[in-house]
């Protein structure tokens, strides 16, 4: 019988949080506007996941201080650095990171600034590795920055689509970091994506919410006040569900 795979959920709210503990995640990745690829939460919403997830899940916050892109300047590296801290101190088991340098390769300097605001809380690296120069390489890079584990679709838009490659940064990663597939996850690509030898899965499960007001309030709203994600239960359970069977596991 094969390990079950740890299952981690993207969470934006509490509510997504009792989701994640109803079906058995390990971990929640927590941020906010996940349509812009997932940013920092609130302090409040860091507190009040910590608080519904009553030590059953862990609650790992996202620090991206804005979209577009992962290289930072010194003064968007320091308000991550103030946001790290501050989660972790709000009761957030780790961090979930990721600045890349000119080169496309994951920035040593900045990375490690993180990693020292974090202390001794888990230290994680977001999809900026699958827009990077070369993600197997990034594997070693990320190894050396002792970064614990690794979210990537395999370099592509979907972790089915990037299958292939996920398998080749299993086997570079050699058990020296966790490689976590994540990206497009459905309860009907969980088969293929797990047979990469991935430990873990990374899903949202999401629904979108309409505003269809007709009201605009920003450039990338329209037709009304905007949509939003959120997470389905029926959904989650579902993708739960084909995990535990590939584990081998009764659901």
């Amino acid at each position: 019988m094969r390990a079950v795979p740890a299952m981690e959920l993207i969470a934006q709210d509490a509510a997504a949080v009792r989701v994640a503990v109803e079906i058995g995640a390990a971990r929640v990745e927590l941020c906010q506007a996940l349509a812009l690829g997932g940013l920092t939460p609130s302090i409040a919403t860091i507190e009040h996941a910590v608080a519904a997830a009553g030590g059953a899940v862990e609650v790992h916050a996202l620090i991206r201080v804005r979209p577009g892109g992962f290289r930072f300047d010194d003064d968007e590296v320091s308000v991550m650095a103030d946001d790290v801290r501050a989660a972790v101190a709000a009761g957030a088991s780790g961090v979930v990171v990721g600045c890349l340098d000119a080169d496309g390769r994951f920035a040593h300097d900045q990375m490690s600034r993180l990693k020292d605001a974090a202390g001794s809380a888990g230290f994680a690296a977001h999809r900026a590795v699958d827009v990077a120069q070369d993600p197997l390489a990034a594997i070693e890079d990320l190894v050396s920055l002792g970064v614990g584990r690794v979210l990537t679709s395999g370099g592509a838009s979907t972790a089915l689509a990037g299958a292939a490659t996920l398998a080749a940064m299993v086997a570079r990663a050699d058990g020296r970091i966790d490689v976590m597939a994540g990206g497009g996850v459905t309860a009907d690509s969980v088969d293929a994506i797990l047979c990469t030898g991935v430990p873990a899965i990374h899903f949202s499960a999401k629904r979108t919410v309409r505003d269809d007001s007709g009201v605009s309030m920003g450039s990338a709203e329209t037709g009304g006040v905007g949509s939003y994600d959120a997470v389905d239960a029926v959904l989650a359970h579902s993708i739960a569900a084909a995990v535990r069977s590939f584990g081998g596991g009764a659901d």
